[in-house]
């Protein structure tokens, strides 16, 4: 019963693997009531989320989820959990682009917004991009496009119950820290943005346990992605590096330059603004800095600096805007 789970999570108590996934498969079966649920998901804003809980959560999900198989045998998600409350654009989403024009491939998990202005879904619905869970259609552009974008509430159709009480808290729970860890082809490289320091060493445990390759980014004034406006903090399968935006000899950018607008239309100019090389530069580089370092998880032989200059080659040579429109059409 949640009322005893919620007293025990009251008085300090912790959850055992176990138990998180049982009651991730109970909150998706909707055996408890909403109010229940809000609070329980709560609780873990209240003091930091262990490692067995995450990834006992994360066990539930996808035991529930519409699991696909994608043909690639090495592929790339990149994706940010949200919940930084910068309304940055659509960073991570413009990079998995411009990283599909330099010849990675990616698979991009993502959705529509819960606690921002705009969402990598809803970026791109605004932009005509059509979701499906069709594996011939996704392995076609996949192949075709070296891209294609997995709608989350289509691969996790057990969480529609969450979506609303999600929307009413309006604040980040731990499902903005599960997004990344559920993507339905589970990916052999993951590059994953997070929002604290608590969190980006909470993700490095959890994936230590996975088969793949990763890196977690924790930017040091809270952005769950490379945001060049102070130091940043890369956590990966064997180590763990502290970079200055001078160590990749790019500049540091104030917050206003990176902010998205007010509504998904205006996020979606700033991302077309970015693909056509016609962005700000601080945008630009940001987006390059974040795909760079993608492609040097992904590309085991080359340098930093040629996968930096990899993704600006993508931007510059209209790559990345066209290998995006043929996956529109």
């Amino acid at each position: 019963m949640m009322k005893e789970v919620l007293q025990h999570l009251y008085n300090h108590g912790k959850l055992s693997f176990t138990e998180a996934k049982k009651i991730m498969l109970d909150i998706t079966a909707e055996k408890y009531d909403p109010v229940q649920v809000a609070s329980f998901l709560t609780c873990f804003n209240m003091r930091p989320i262990q490692v067995e809980e995450l990834d006992g959560f994360r066990a539930g999900l996808l035991e529930k989820c519409n699991k696909v198989v994608l043909e690639a045998n090495k592929c790339l998600d990149i994706v940010g959990t949200g919940g930084d409350g910068k309304n940055t654009f659509n960073i991570s989403t413009l990079s998995a682009v411009v990283i599909a024009g330099a010849g990675v491939k990616v698979a991009k998990h993502g959705s529509t917004s819960s606690s921002s202005i705009c969402g990598s879904s809803n970026v791109l619905e605004h932009l005509g991009y059509s979701f499906t869970s069709d594996p011939n259609i996704l392995n076609k552009q996949l192949d075709e496009n070296n891209l294609c974008f997995l709608h989350a509430p289509l691969f996790h159709p057990a969480l529609k119950s969450v979506v609303p009480i999600r929307k009413s808290l309006q604040v980040k729970t731990f499902f903005n820290m599960l997004g990344p860890l559920v993507h339905p082809a589970q990916p052999s490289h993951n590059f994953f943005g997070v929002y604290n320091a608590a969190l980006s060493r909470l993700y490095q445990a959890v994936l230590h346990k996975q088969d793949r390759k990763f890196a977690v980014v924790y930017n040091l004034d809270g952005y769950d992605e490379i945001s060049l406006t102070d130091s940043f903090i890369i956590r990966n399968n064997e180590s763990t590096s502290t970079y200055n935006p001078s160590d990749i000899e790019l500049p540091k950018y104030k917050a206003s330059t990176l902010f998205g607008g007010n509504d998904v239309a205006s996020n979606a100019k700033v991302f077309m603004n970015v693909l056509m090389n016609e962005s700000t530069q601080a945008q630009k580089d940001v987006v390059i800095s974040n795909a760079g370092f993608a492609i040097h998880l992904y590309e085991d032989d080359i340098s930093l600096r040629e996968a930096l200059t990899l993704a600006k080659e993508s931007i510059e040579s209209g790559k990345a805007l066209q290998n995006f429109k043929k996956l529109l059409n």
